[in-house]
């Protein structure tokens, strides 16, 4: 299964969330806590061929989801393998006891919506606000242009790679993308 995806900026949950609703897009999924973790080996090896093996923990669900190396083009574009968990501490001990550590845990509240085939997430991170549209190419384009946004606002990293952006423009030497204290943002 591939992954079509791309991440957009907003000023703050409130703005994106008046956002998607002015589209048209209709609630999915509520707003919810998500921990994820990355795991790999000591030498990196998933890092390196730029895969990530990541388990996520929601309030009442856990997920084991394998992505694939992001393909070239305008959108992010990867292999998705994605399976429930149903203990996600056992699955860890498993993966630890596989010779896997977490090396990045990062946090966010996640609210879901649709519009036509694409699904609308606002994401509240502790790095700012991103409504993330996962679809078809075209839904996600027309999405992206009903929310006046161009090419030009298209996020295509991880929020890895967005994190480590904003500890560097910061200029501190966090290590994880974590809430000093949860549900502090609505």
């Amino acid at each position: 299964m591939l992954e079509r995806e791309i991440k957009l900026r907003f000023g703050s949950a409130q703005e994106a969330r008046a956002a998607v609703r002015a589209i048209g897009a209709t609630p999915l999924r509520g707003r919810r806590f998500q921990d994820d973790a990355l795991f790999d080996n000591e030498r990196e090896e998933l890092r390196q061929r730029r895969c990530a093996l990541r388990l996520r923990r929601e309030e009442a669900r856990s997920y084991l989801t394998f992505k694939g190396p992001v393909q070239p083009g305008p959108m992010k574009l990867r292999e998705e393998l994605e399976t429930a968990v149903s203990d996600a501490g056992v699955l860890q001990g498993v993966l630890e006891h596989l010779g896997l550590r977490a090396w990045f845990r990062y946090q966010k509240y996640r609210e879901e919506y649709m519009l036509d085939s694409v699904v609308v997430a606002v994401d509240e991170t502790p790095i700012g606000t991103f409504v993330e549209l996962e679809g078809p190419e075209a839904g996600i384009t027309a999405a992206a242009d009903a929310l006046g946004r161009t090419r030009a606002d298209y996020l295509l990293d991880s929020y890895y790679g967005l994190f480590m952006k904003h500890r560097e423009a910061l200029g501190f030497c966090g290590s994880h993308m974590i809430f000093d204290e949860p549900d502090r943002i609505t």
